[in-house]
């Protein structure tokens, strides 16, 4: 719910999160009914969307059960399901016509054929697949019905494999990257054994031979929405709420300036910088990604405001910090951004004075120091 509010207050129109089952991200700590209910409150009454999604591939026995979890998420007012399975999306077009429905990226839609195939199903949007150019997808927008929306990725981590229908992980640990419970075999280092060895996981010296850049398109919306995507999504795989709060806010700015004429200004692009990632590049949007070898130095998460007292800041604590040093400020409010601060003394949450704040999770009130609420300390990267 933490990472849910930072989305919806940092700028996103909507959120996309999973349930108990049939989700994609299966290790995560996923809503039950009444997270779900909870999660649906709080985009409503933000007037923002929330979307569930039933994203993996399912056996017969995954659908058990399936038609009262969509009774429930429809009771929710539920803005879109995000779906897979063909089986599974003509099911709830017609036995659940009221509940709008997503394609999934990992549908792999890849052409006009196939989009039109899903429209005359009566979904409501198409989440491309990855591998496509924007002249492709302007081909494909321009043989939909209006009502059938676009939406792309435009940002965080791209899968070695189609659209994400990997069998790298269940081929090394047994676990299905199609059922929620990939194991980032990808982002692992590896050792090349030349002579028919093959390959093996390396503890020191290897490489990552299937790890790629992340996405980042903040530069080119314009050129997205120019295409027909009406709808930029940000993948957050298990993502921190600083780097929720980091990438939410520099696209949001971003996206206001396209809609306002203006050009993306250097500053969110900067923004982007600042969140943990792989290095850059821009997908398949342009042609053969090009491949940046050298990751930027990302800030370090210190800690987030969880309310403002009238003694100070209250903090949880993420990365130790101490009193003197200069931390810098991410916030919704402008007029916080980027704002330096000198962490003064502090008091723990038993009241007692300290210099040092240490211990994960705890929470400590900055002594005269007002921030907004669930803004963001975060500490600059040291560099040579």
């Amino acid at each position: 719910m933490k990472k849910l509010d930072v989305a919806l207050e940092y700028g996103a129109d909507a959120v996309y999160l999973a349930g108990k089952k049939l989700g994609m991200r299966a290790a995560c700590k996923n809503f039950d009914y009444d997270g779900l209910k909870a999660a649906s409150l709080a985009a409503h009454s933000r007037r923002k969307k929330f979307y569930v999604t039933l994203n993996i591939f399912p056996n017969d026995k995954d659908l058990e059960g399936v038609d009262e979890y969509i009774d429930y998420l429809q009771s929710l007012h539920v803005d879109g399901l995000i779906i897979s399975d063909l089986g599974l999306i003509e099911h709830v077009t017609s036995k659940h016509a009221n509940v709008p429905v997503h394609v999934s990226t990992q549908a792999n839609v890849m052409n006009s054929m196939t989009a039109r195939v899903y429209a005359d199903m009566g979904v409501k949007r198409i989440v491309l697949a990855r591998e496509l150019n924007l002249t492709q997808i302007r081909k494909l927008r321009d043989g939909l019905p209006d009502d059938v929306t676009l939406e792309a990725f435009v940002h965080g981590a791209m899968c070695v494999s189609y659209s994400g229908r990997c069998l790298l992980s269940n081929y090394l640990t047994g676990r299905s990257a199609n059922r929620g419970e990939c194991n980032q075999a990808c982002r692992m280092v590896f050792t090349p054994e030349i002579g028919g060895g093959g390959l093996e996981f390396a503890q020191d010296d290897g490489t990552y031979i299937f790890g790629g850049n992340d996405l980042n398109m903040i530069e080119h919306l314009d050129e997205l929405a120019d295409a027909g995507v009406s709808s930029f999504k940000i993948e957050g795989r298990v993502k921190s709420e600083y780097y929720v709060a980091c990438i939410v806010n520099a696209y949001r700015k971003a996206i206001d300036a396209v809609a306002a004429g203006k050009r993306v200004s250097t500053e969110y692009v900067a923004e982007t910088k600042k969140a943990p990632n792989r290095g850059f590049n821009t997908g398949f949007y342009y042609g053969q990604p090009a491949h940046d070898e050298t990751p930027q130095k990302y800030y370090e998460f210190c800690g987030m405001v969880m309310h403002d007292s009238p003694d100070g800041a209250v903090v949880e604590m993420r990365n130790r910090f101490k009193t003197g040093e200069k931390l810098e400020v991410l916030s919704r409010d402008d007029g916080y951004l980027n704002k330096i601060i000198i962490v003064p003394e502090m008091t723990d949450d038993n009241g007692e004075k300290t210099t040092d704040a240490k211990v994960p999770c705890k929470r400590y009130t900055l002594c005269g120091v007002r921030l907004p609420e669930l803004s963001i300390l975060r500490r600059a990267p040291i560099t040579a």
